[in-house]
């Protein structure tokens, strides 16, 4: 069964090892398993879900499984702007591309878009993250990890011989997905969260 191997970085084929069948109430009607599995090519535990799928006249099988655990990779959420969300989605591809310096650019982008979101004018990312923190968008924390993002956007932005290692691009990565979830979609939360106390 082929389902996404996170120790592999890649889609790959696995062996089933024993399966639970899921209650059709729970799944639209669907025949639906979860399975245990093991990667053919790392030989690591993944536990996925499949169901049945028609791939021919009177002719069913059980597709891809998707992954649950190790837990897959979160969604960028839609309420994060597009300006914001595109390039998170794009720093994501290039780490998973193992492009950890594209990665590093990426994030530094994604930073820009939540700064020209905030104020359209902002001509660089220093001073867009300085006017989030002095707007109170931010706070001094994320803007230490604002700036560091920034500092290695530059790194792997222009021609050196310097890298982005994966241990930095993966925190880079998670850094700029925390801002871009706390200035757009927490803060949207927590108003949304204090409208509905002053009903009360």
């Amino acid at each position: 069964m082929i389902t996404e191997c996170p120790y592999c970085d890649s889609k790959v084929d696995c062996e089933e090892k024993g399966h639970v069948d899921v209650d059709l109430e729970h799944t639209g009607g669907a025949p639906t398993k979860v399975v245990l599995l093991e990667c053919k090519v790392c030989e690591n535990a993944l536990l996925g879900m499949s169901e049945v799928v028609q791939t021919g006249h009177d002719k069913w099988e059980w597709d891809a499984a998707s992954r649950l655990w190790p837990a897959p990779e979160t969604e960028v959420d839609w309420e994060i702007p597009e300006i914001a969300r595109n390039s998170l989605i794009e720093a994501k591809i290039c780490f998973k591309a193992k492009a950890y310096s594209a990665c590093a650019v990426m994030c530094g982008r994604a930073i820009e878009g939540v700064c020209k979101n905030h104020d359209p004018k902002t001509k660089t990312l220093a001073a867009g993250l300085k006017k989030l923190r002095d707007d109170r968008v931010i706070d001094s924390r994320l803007y230490e990890w604002g700036e560091a993002l920034r500092e290695n956007r530059n790194l792997g932005a222009h021609a050196t011989t310097e890298k982005v290692s994966k241990d930095d691009a993966k925190d880079l990565l998670d850094f700029s997905a925390a801002i871009c979830e706390y200035v757009f979609v927490l803060n949207a939360k927590w108003e949304r969260f204090q409208t509905r106390r002053k009903k009360v």
